[in-house]
């Protein structure tokens, strides 16, 4: 069995434990053919991106506690959908992206430019993301 790669041709890191992400809740932004959703990006939330997703009808902001799902923060990293992130950049409120993190299956949806255009280390201080 070979290793994820992320869409810079590398094995594919861990989004994020914290809280604990990844379609298979693993902290990575691995993908099977049981995702049919993809989620394969590992964006960083920040408020627009977070109040963007809740306009469209995808609130990642409410925990859901009988999901085991806290509700993303500015400053979480987790990984997303493809489209609904391509969806977020068509309106201009695309999140961050951690490229390393990020499945290779991504750019199935989203072409690499546009996730370089948002790639980004997670800054020290997150308050700069609220």
């Amino acid at each position: 069995m070979t290793a994820d790669r992320n869409v810079l041709g590398g094995e594919l890191e861990v989004c994020g434990t914290e809280p604990l992400t990844g379609y298979f809740r693993d902290g990575c932004c691995n993908t099977g053919p049981e995702d049919t959703g993809s989620h394969t990006i590992c964006a960083v939330a920040t408020r627009e991106f977070l109040e963007h997703q809740r306009s469209v009808g995808n609130d990642l902001s409410t925990p859901m506690p009988q999901y085991g799902f806290p509700g993303l923060e500015p400053g979480d990293r987790w990984c997303v959908v493809a489209a609904r992130w391509l969806q977020a950049y068509e309106d201009g409120m695309a999140a961050p992206v951690v490229l390393a993190a990020t499945h290779e299956r991504a750019t199935e949806t989203v072409p690499l430019e546009l996730l370089r255009e948002h790639a980004v280390d997670v800054p020290g201080d997150l308050s700069s993301l609220a």
